[in-house]
């Protein structure tokens, strides 16, 4: 997949979320993993009941984009948040 196949998509799927989600704060995502990241999120959860899907997936996102030089403010206090948050489970 190249990266204007990428362009195309996001912009696709831009216009049909403002038109359907007005304002919505999330955005949906489907992502293919390799199965050793799957177990070990499965495993990961079934640990940690306090978890799910969607809060490891936006965390790691986070913590990826952090690392990586993203300024944005959001990001920032989402991968600091989750740092220094315990959630038992």
């Amino acid at each position: 997949m190249d990266r204007n196949h990428l362009e195309r998509c996001h912009d696709k799927c831009v216009a049909q979320a403002s038109a359907s989600t007005a304002g919505s704060p999330y955005v949906s995502m489907e992502a293919e993993i390799p199965e050793v990241l799957y177990r070990g999120m499965r495993a990961f959860i079934g640990e940690h009941p306090s978890w799910d899907q969607y809060q490891v997936m936006s965390s790691a996102l986070a913590h990826f984009l952090f690392q990586n030089g993203c300024e944005d403010r959001a990001v920032t206090e989402r991968y600091l948040d989750d740092l220094f948050t315990r959630r038992d489970g």
